[in-house]
């Protein structure tokens, strides 16, 4: 199964504090045959996560290096055509459902592929349902 995933599921996975149940499901679907594909800010994202965890004492300079080898064992498939037409979209998406332009780049991706989207946000799981984009559900 393909889907676009956003940094919030990855980080459900991979962050000890924050692994449930839920993410495990959703996990399992992801088989060697699965693209999970990602915008290009997707590593910035995790990246952020990893070094915001580190400073508030979450996790150890050895368990952020950790997180950041676990995610790219991950099938990622980085969207690295984003352009002015998809910026103009993700600009729409963004205005029309109250997002930040970075959380819009994961629905106009899903949108244009046509994939369901991972994510565990609450405003773009009810943006994504606003504009018809599926959702991976565990």
């Amino acid at each position: 199964m393909d889907f676009v995933i956003d940094a919030s599921s990855a980080m459900a996975w991979a962050l000890p504090d924050e692994h449930s149940a839920r993410a495990e499901k959703i996990l399992a679907r992801v088989t060697e045959e699965s693209s999970l594909w990602i915008p290009s800010l997707w590593w910035y994202e995790v990246a952020n996560v990893v070094v915001m965890a580190r400073r508030r004492k979450r996790l150890s300079e050895a368990q952020g290096a950790r997180v950041i080898e676990l995610l790219s064992r991950f099938p990622l498939q980085t969207d690295s055509s984003p352009g002015a037409m998809s910026a103009a979209r993700l600009s729409q998406l963004a205005q029309e459902h109250a997002l930040s332009a970075y959380d819009a780049a994961y629905l106009e991706l899903a949108e244009r592929r046509g994939l369901a989207l991972v994510t565990f946000d609450r405003e773009l799981i009810r943006a994504a349902r606003e504009a018809g984009v599926p959702l991976v559900e565990a």
